[in-house]
């Protein structure tokens, strides 16, 4: 079978070329590959400062953003050949920790998890794939052309999801929810908030375009600027960063309104220096009571929530999400820097 490969840590060392066609193992699926995701930490690996090889070998099968169809299932298995397949990324620690033991690998306290083409483990980025089932989500057949937008779907549900949580903590009436950036995870993040009935409004240095038109269609509110001078005027609830701009990150957690919850999703490159009067930022968080934390990965639950939200949401809409879409021949042109593409997607049959 052919695959798109590459050595974690090393700078130009992507490729396609045939590897060997996968073992199906006891309780695992065999998946004909359909299509596969690029995001930024794809980027990362393939530019050589990120990612883990797989115990023993030389070369890792890139990807984490798959949806594939079921070829054969084990006997009695609740999945069938023609089902529609997403992988789950994660895999717990083999200890396992007590977060990993009660299925919340998402928040792994030990750091030996595995990941899918990104850590220690073969990722989805070729024509064929195995899964051990119960690390394999049903989409609905209605998503072909879109499943492949779940993995991501996923963050931003999880982050959802702990939001909720935080909610608990006192009354709260959420209404406003301000994302910072237009990229894949900041239009899903608006999509579950408008899911959700909340007046939505969406920040990006992009000026007119698809990103705007796509926020406009959910029917929420497009915003350029600074994320101060916008939240300033917003005055939200809720805020979903999701760029990973240190600037931007900044002023999200410098929202200042009484109860106001801020989930950070971007990877922010560390060593850069921006002007922070922590005094000032320690006095609104603890006079308004706020929350800020992190989220990443998600588990089994979120999976359900995000395949939950796509099945939901209009899938036009989701199409043009994905503004570009490459053969397996070309996959390396996912990668080049540069272009003003939302999601690439390369199709692997």
């Amino acid at each position: 079978m052919r695959a798109l490969t590459v050595v974690p840590l090393q700078a130009q060392s992507l490729r396609v070329e045939e590897v060997p066609d996968p073992i199906v193992g006891p309780n695992e699926l065999l998946v004909d590959g359909i299509s596969l995701g690029v995001c930024g930490t794809d980027r990362d690996i393939v530019a050589g400062n990120y990612g883990w090889l797989p115990p023993g070998k030389s070369r890792m099968v890139l990807g984490h953003e798959s949806l594939g169809r079921v070829l054969t299932a084990p006997e009695g298995s609740k999945f069938a050949a023609g089902d529609l397949v997403v992988g789950i990324v994660r895999r717990p620690d083999p200890v396992p920790c007590g977060a990993c033991a009660r299925g919340q690998w998402d928040m792994c306290r030990n750091g030996m998890y595995v990941e899918r083409g990104i850590k220690e483990i073969d990722g989805y980025g070729s024509t064929k794939w195995v899964v051990r089932e119960d690390f394999a989500v049903k989409v609905d057949p209605s998503l072909e052309k879109v499943g492949v937008l779940l993995e991501p779907t996923t963050v931003v549900a999880k982050a959802w999801d702990q939001i909720e949580r935080i909610n608990q903590r006192a009354w709260f009436d959420p209404r406003k929810v301000l994302v910072t950036g237009a990229g894949p995870i900041g239009l899903l993040a608006a999509l579950i908030g408008k899911e959700r009935g909340l007046e939505v409004h969406v920040l990006d240095r992009a000026t007119g375009g698809i990103k705007q038109e796509l926020v406009e269609a959910l029917g929420a509110t497009y915003h350029t600027g600074t994320a101060a001078a916008v939240a300033k005027q917003v005055k939200p609830d809720i805020v979903i960063e999701a760029t990973g701009a240190p600037a931007v990150a900044l002023q999200a957690m410098e929202v200042d309104n009484p109860g106001v919850i801020i989930c950070l999703t971007g990877v922010s490159t560390p060593g850069v220096d921006t002007d922070v009067d922590v005094g000032g930022l320690n006095r609104n968080i603890v006079l308004d009571n706020a929350v800020v934390f992190g989220s990443v990965n998600a588990n089994r639950h979120h999976y359900e929530q995000g395949a939950a939200a796509l099945a939901k949401a209009d899938e036009s809409w989701l199409e043009r999400l994905i503004t570009r879409r490459l053969t397996l021949d070309n996959a390396l042109e996912a990668f080049q820097p540069g272009g003003t593409d939302i999601k690439v997607v390369i199709d692997l049959s």
